[in-house]
């Protein structure tokens, strides 16, 4: 009797991990109805769209168009619509080096130099890895051309990229030393490409990616006037209205790739399910590299490793002129996802969704998404009105590095350099918490006044004193002059007028200098986050420089003073 009890036990428990793998395993007919509820939330018939594919056990079964290609003339979104592909070409790109590295035609540890003799030398050697992995140190061009009055508007070539690649002063960092992203390195992977196979980037990649593989549709646009037919346009909304971006870049390795969902089924098969002949070329792709201090680095050959719900994601986004795309593997999965927006539809957001279908929270033991069981929403802690007024303002916590603290609707919030805005939980009348870091505290000392003097950040790392500002401009015009930079080629006139500082350039128009810290100023436009003054020795104003995240230390020279 016990045994027979035993053996039904047994039973009902492999019953109950039974249905539940069932249950995991969406059906096609399910998938459609889910995906198309979730596409046509914010997609209709007239309005632009994406393209979707799912791609499971190797088979295709889903691949459709949601909402209109083209505004002008109701051209629907299909399988075999060309979306530019964005930030997702850089796969292909890093693809392309693997191969050639498994050839023995060049090798992850070879100097550029070697290669593009005419890139500037730095102390330390930058290497075909650091492009790679993102640990070049070289600036991304889509923060310094703006900054030289080039908008995304303009025509922008590699011609114009490489140029300013080439006249680079500074890095933003020892090669090796961090991890920061950027175009610029892989727009130099494409050139070694070239310059090593004797053949244009496109027309190698055609002849060794994406001809072997049937990718009929998928080319890298070397020329911004070429007709592309089935091509989607990109849309952006203003004001209940559709206007289209204009999209005149050709930046070869990392970006400027058209292709379509039926190309990509073809290139996430290969790329899970390799030929003999191409493994050792797909594993090399997924290698990273960490960086000099030990600290790990997820960034492969164009493509990031990290995990979703305990599985391995491989993934990369895109996003240019209003197109904004995703691709994920999930290899223990035989998952494939890729979502193609032409509306800045937030294709992350999409393809998380569906990965869900397959991979229930449930598996890595973890709560809904949904769920804020943990999460504080509410002060523990009353504070008076006026004493969160004392601690509002702006800290300075290093180089370039600020906190803003504001009050809304009776919360202290903040908001460092380069981040999000995020609400403060009070434990003390001076002791506040950031739930979305953790355990991280900021506290607050008062001078002999009676003022709010300085706070220390504890980040579980090193506390940091950081210091109140209080921005007083007492002689503006010691600053103005024009300022000229031998790297952009341009040049910027600081000006005070109607009691404010101001960056005028020709095609930027004025630019406002809000004064943050001695002679450190916040631009008003995204491409000027911290503009510092340099003095000589006798406190003589000599130049400045820009500072944004992908591009540091820009450097102008003050030629002349007003």
């Amino acid at each position: 009797m016990k045994k027979l009890t035993l053996f039904f036990s047994k039973l009902f428990l492999f019953l109950i991990v039974f249905s539940a793998s069932v249950v995991s395993q969406i059906q096609p007919k399910e998938l459609h109805q889910k995906v198309d509820s979730l596409l046509l939330e914010n997609v209709s018939e007239n309005t632009p769209g994406s393209a979707v594919l799912v791609v499971k056990d190797k088979e295709i079964i889903l691949n459709k168009g949601y909402g209109l290609a083209n505004l002008d003339y109701d051209v629907p979104i299909t399988p075999s619509t060309l979306f530019d592909l964005a930030s997702l070409a850089k796969q292909f790109a890093g693809y392309s080096i693997a191969l050639l590295a498994e050839q023995g035609v060049l090798s992850e540890d070879d100097n550029i130099q070697t290669y593009i003799p005419e890139f500037p030398e730095f102390d330390k050697p930058i290497t075909i890895g650091n492009l790679l992995h993102h640990t070049s140190g070289i600036r991304d061009w889509t923060s310094t051309l703006p900054l030289s009055g080039r908008t995304f508007d303009d025509v922008i070539s590699m011609d114009h990229i490489l140029r300013m690649a080439f006249q680079q002063k500074e890095l933003n960092f020892t090669p090796g030393d961090e991890y920061r992203y950027t175009n610029t390195g892989y727009n130099l992977l494409a050139e070694i490409v070239e310059r090593t196979t004797g053949l244009s980037f496109r027309d190698w990649t055609n002849q060794n990616i994406f001809q072997p593989l049937g990718m009929t549709q998928t080319f890298f646009l070397d020329n911004h006037k070429e007709v592309i037919k089935k091509r989607a346009v990109g849309y952006y909304r203003s004001n209940g209205k559709f206007y289209e971006s204009p999209n005149l870049l050709t930046a070869l390795g990392s970006s400027s790739l058209y292709s379509s969902t039926n190309d990509l089924a073809k290139w996430v098969n290969h790329l899970m399910y390799p030929s003999d002949k191409k493994k050792a070329v797909v594993n090399r792709m997924m290698l990273t590299q960490p960086l000099s201090t030990g600290e790990k680095n997820n960034y492969a050959y164009g493509i990031n490793i990290n995990t979703f719900r305990g599985t391995p994601w491989i993934s990369h986004s895109g996003g240019w002129a209003s197109f904004d795309t995703y691709i994920t593997m999930l290899p223990e999965k035989d998952l494939a996802i890729v979502v193609l927006s032409n509306n800045r539809q937030n294709s992350f957001n999409i393809v998380g969704r569906i990965a869900s279908y397959y991979v229930p929270r449930k598996e890595a033991g973890q709560q809904d998404s949904g769920s804020n069981e943990d999460e504080k929403t509410a002060e523990s802690f009353s504070i008076p009105d006026d004493l969160l007024d004392d601690y509002t303002g702006t800290y300075k916590l290093g180089p370039g590095w600020y906190v803003h603290l504001t009050k809304e609707d009776g919360r202290l919030w903040t908001q460092a350099t380069y981040e999000d805005k995020y609400p403060m939980t009070a434990l003390s009348d001076s002791l506040f918490e950031i739930p979305a870091y953790g355990n991280r505290t900021m506290e607050f000392f008062a001078n002999e006044n009676g003022g709010i003097a300085h706070l220390i950040y504890n980040n579980s790392i090193s506390p940091k004193v950081s210091n109140k500002i209080s921005p007083t401009l007492t002689n503006p015009s010691e600053y103005t002059g024009t300022y000229w930079s031998d790297e952009l080629s341009t040049s910027y006139e600081v000006v005070f007028e109607d009691e404010k500082l101001k960056l005028s350039h020709f095609q930027n128009g004025d630019i406002e200098l809000i004064h943050a810290w001695s002679d450190e100023f916040k631009g008003s436009e995204w491409f000027t986050d911290l503009v510092e003054f340099q003095r000589n020795e006798t406190g003589a104003i000599t130049g400045l420089s820009v500072t944004q995240y992908r591009a540091k230390n820009q450097l102008f020279k003050k030629v002349q003073t007003n």
